[in-house]
This record gives structure tokens, sequence and C-alpha cells, in this order.
């Protein structure tokens, strides 16, 4: 019998986050020491929990700074592996994983095409990131090359059973797979993700986002047939109108079984701004881990103690934990958007 295959909720056992870390010679420059200092935070945090697998451009000083700033235990748990790199956003470079049904089968590394979300940034070697990976053999996964088709991980959420949810606004932008239509886009990711059915989203994109919208900053599954969404209180605030839109498009949306999603809004965080622009922060952006859900924070008490508490419901059994997400968010992202999880049964 052919192996079946299904990609797995965030929320399902993982093996490690992977990172791609941050030096002089990407965007992260003029603040460099910050953004490493955050990165350090986060390490912490998931090592208390899983593994990490980091690429550097600079494998021996990478190993250098956290060995200075780790416990043994939390180094041990930390492997570093030498890669070219434009970027660091692990979550659309990194590998989108599949779970094999046979328990004696090995996962599979889709390797999709990342081109700079719609080649607006530097890409080629961010594109080769986890190709390098796999043949440093970190992986313990078959590999199948999906080269010919632009995906983000970022643009996609699973619920693990055949479910997956997305935004028109993001896989419909130019320089992705065009002359593709909505229709041929939604029988790729069926084929692809070896998924049962597409819910799209068509609102929600934050101002200053650079990925047209990816779902990850907009609404995310958890579990419990629970949705988290970003929503906003505010009518004079210039995303109001599309985020009421997004909340009363969700509320028409059904899981497989034809019930409702149990919805949970989360607060949207006070306009920031550098240099004139707003920044795209977003509570949404999470990353859920084996036991807690790392959540970005704002330095904004209320909010962010509201969307702690918010994304406590839908998480009642995980350690929920905040870490300061201002530096990244600099660079129009945030915590997620830094990560890309393995699922259990991906590494050696």
């Amino acid at each position: 019998m052919e192996t079946q295959y299904r990609l797995p909720a965030e929320c399902e056992p993982q093996d490690a986050i992977q990172l791609t870390w941050p030096n002089a010679a990407t965007d992260w420059q003029p603040y460099l020491k910050d953004i490493v200092s955050t990165y350090i935070e986060l390490v912490k945090a998931i090592t208390k929990y899983e593994r990490v697998i980091i690429a550097s451009a600079n494998a021996a000083e990478t190993l250098s700074v956290l060995q200075s700033h780790l416990s043994q235990q939390a180094f041990d748990r930390v492997s570093v592996y030498q890669c070219n790199i434009n970027d660091t956003w692990a979550r659309d470079h990194g590998p989108i994983t599949l779970v094999a049904s046979d328990t004696t089968a090995r996962n599979k590394i889709l390797d999709f095409k990342f081109n700079g979300w719609g080649e607006k940034f530097r890409w080629e070697d961010d594109n080769t990131i986890t190709r390098q990976l796999y043949d440093q053999a970190v992986f313990d996964c078959d590999w199948d090359a999906n080269t010919d088709f632009v995906l983000e991980g970022g643009s996609i959420e699973s619920d693990g059973m055949g479910t997956i949810l997305t935004s028109s606004q993001c896989l419909l932008a130019p320089h992705r797979n065009q002359p593709l239509t909505k229709e041929d886009i939604e029988m790729q990711l069926q084929k692809r993700l070896c998924a049962k059915r597409i819910l799209w989203v068509d609102h929600g994109n934050l101002r200053g986002d650079d990925t047209d919208g990816h779902i990850d900053t907009i609404v995310r599954m958890a579990p419990d047939n629970t949705l988290l969404y970003i929503a906003c209180d505010d009518p004079q605030d210039e995303q109001y109108v599309d985020l009421k839109a997004l909340e009363n498009q969700l509320k028409t949306l059904r899981d497989a079984d034809g019930r409702p999603y149990r919805l949970i809004p989360l607060p949207s965080p006070r306009p920031i701004y550098d240099d004139g622009d707003r920044l795209p922060a977003t509570y949404a952006n999470f990353v859920i881990i084996n036991g807690a859900v790392i959540v970005p924070t704002y330095q904004q008490s209320d909010r962010d103690a509201a969307a702690l508490s918010a994304i406590g419901q839908a998480f009642p059994d995980y350690d929920i934990i905040g870490i300061d997400a201002c530096t990244v968010i600099r660079q129009h992202g945030s915590l997620h958007c830094l990560t890309m999880q393995l699922p259990k049964g991906s590494l050696k």
C-alpha cells in the first residue's frame, strides 16, 4: 500500500525549531546587537522544551555567542550549520514537512521555491537553505523538490486533518505563481500538501506587511476547532474596516464537519512606527512548540497581557511565554516569521 501523508498542525509533537541566524551582511546590521539578543531569548525559551537547528553564515561565531549565553543543558540542545543566507525568515525559506501515516515510513520534506515574497528582496541563497541543510544530513526525511511552485510557510495554516487555511491576497499576489488562477493554485495546494480542502481568507492585510498578507499574521489555527484572529476595536484605526470584514468572514467559515469555528479575538497592538512608516505588529505571529506557546510582545503592557490571556484560552495546557518583538518588527516580521517547526520524526 502506498504511504499516505498529511501536513500536521503546528501544535503536534515536534523534533525541533529551525532558525536562521542574523549577521552584519543582512538587513539587521543597524541593530544587530539587539536582534541577536532577541534570538538568544528565543533559543533559551525553545530549548527548555525541544531542540533548535540553526542555519548560520558563520557557524563558529554563532556557536561561540550561544555558548557564552546559554546554560550547558540548553547549549546541548542546539545544532548550528554553515549555510549561505540572504536573510533570516526561516518560516518562509524553511522546509514544509509532511508526516507519514505509516509510522514505519519517513517524513517528507517539501522544498518549495522561495523568491523573496514576490521578488521584493534578495532571495537566491535563502531559496537553497533547506537543500543546504539536507545535504549536511540534518534531516531524516525523504526529499520532494517542489521548486517549480512558490510557497512560503507563513502563507498556510493546517489543522492536521486535511484543512489548509490561507489568504487570497498573498497567494494571488504578483510574481508568485502567475498565470495560475485561484482555482489552479487551490488544486496545487491540495495535491502538494495532501490536503482535502482549502479555506481562503480575503481580509486582514496589515499596513507595512511585505508578505502581501501572510495568514500567520492574521488568523491562526489552534486545537479544538479554534481560530485566533486579529481584531480592532478602534474605529479611527486605518485597519479597522478591513479587520471587521475579516471577523465577519471568519464567522461564515465551517470545519470539515460543517461546524462553525470557535473564534477568539486577539487585540491589535497600538500602532508602531519606524521612520514614519507603520509596522505590521501582530499578536497572531506566535510560535507553538512542545508544551508552550511563545508570543510576541510590544512593550504595551495592557495589550500584551490581553493577548497572552487570549492565547492562553486557546492553549490551556501550555506554558504561555512572552518575548519582546520590538526589534523584530522593525524588519516587518515577528517571532513566528523567524521560526520553522520540524515535526516529530524529522531529525536524525
